[in-house]
């Protein structure tokens, strides 16, 4: 669905006759659609990020552990091994956060045919990086939480906070994000739900797919050198595929959000960056 088909359903429909559709087709085709075609600007944007994440976490928890999830030796899961995989978390999600964050901004630009700059990316990106960390950590240990019942409150939850990277980059919400992102989501948490189900699926099987070629490197020349380095590059393009379509259908998702519920149009949004 395009932009003057959006409009077209806000203009057209009467909101007291019932609600208006997600369209999780047309977020789930424009999030492909914007990755292919800004997909080296995709890649420009987290593949180096994703470089340094890999980084961080061979060097403080071992290259087994990250390139294999699992340590050399039994002995290696002690107290400081979990100092260290706790720090490893914060450097990744911050990491992640002003990653996303960028990509947020890719996805309004790519919308609406416009380009600009990596510094005018990043300058948004790290005003509001504090902010996105904090909250992708609640909001991580609130599903992790919600999952250990049963998988689907945890889900749910997952659909709850969906956008609230996008609300923290593109409306400045701080650390209001998750409760905006509670708000501008009721009454849509299912069909939510089942856009980010789909992009879970092919994360999973991106996730699945790295750790097997990664195996077989590992497996030829080992944990050191070469092996250290094809690794690094292997789960950096794949986990920056990853990350780039959940990031892009989490902004199209708030967009949507937007529209429905307040009347604003994606280029109003982008106008924040101006």
């Amino acid at each position: 669905m395009t932009d003057s088909t959006y409009v077209a359903a806000m203009t057209g429909a009467d909101r007291g006759q019932g609600k208006l559709p997600l369209g999780v087709g047309s977020i789930i085709g424009d999030s492909f659609s914007i990755l292919f075609r800004k997909f080296l600007t995709v890649m420009g944007l987290s593949a180096g990020p994703m470089v340094l994440s890999f980084l961080a976490s061979g060097l403080l928890i071992g290259w087994d552990m990250t390139l294999q999830g699992e340590p050399t030796e039994f002995t290696d899961i002690s107290g400081a091994f979990w100092t260290k995989y706790a720090l490893v978390v914060v450097v990744q999600m911050a990491i992640y956060g002003i990653t996303t964050a960028l990509l947020v901004q890719l996805a309004y630009d790519a919308k609406l045919g416009s380009r600009r700059t990596f510094g005018q990316y990043l300058s948004p990106a790290l005003s509001a990086a504090l902010p996105i960390v904090v909250l992708m950590i609640a909001t991580m240990l609130l599903v992790s939480l919600g999952s250990l019942a049963l998988i689907v409150p945890g889900l749910w939850l997952y659909a709850v906070f969906s956008v609230t990277t996008p609300a923290i980059v593109i409306e400045r919400a701080g650390f209001r994000g998750m409760g905006r992102s509670a708000t501008l989501t009721k009454d849509y948490r299912w069909p939510i739900l089942g856009t980010l189900f789909l992009v879970l699926l092919l994360t999973f099987v991106l996730t699945f797919v790295m750790q097997f070629i990664v195996g077989m490197v590992i497996g030829a020349v080992g944990t050191a050198g070469a092996g250290i380095v094809i690794g690094i590059v292997i789960m950096a393009l794949l986990q920056s595929i990853a990350l780039g379509l959940s990031s892009i259908a989490a902004a199209l998702i708030f967009a949507r959000l937007k529209e429905i519920k307040e009347g604003v149009s994606v280029d109003q949004l982008a106008a924040v960056f101006d």
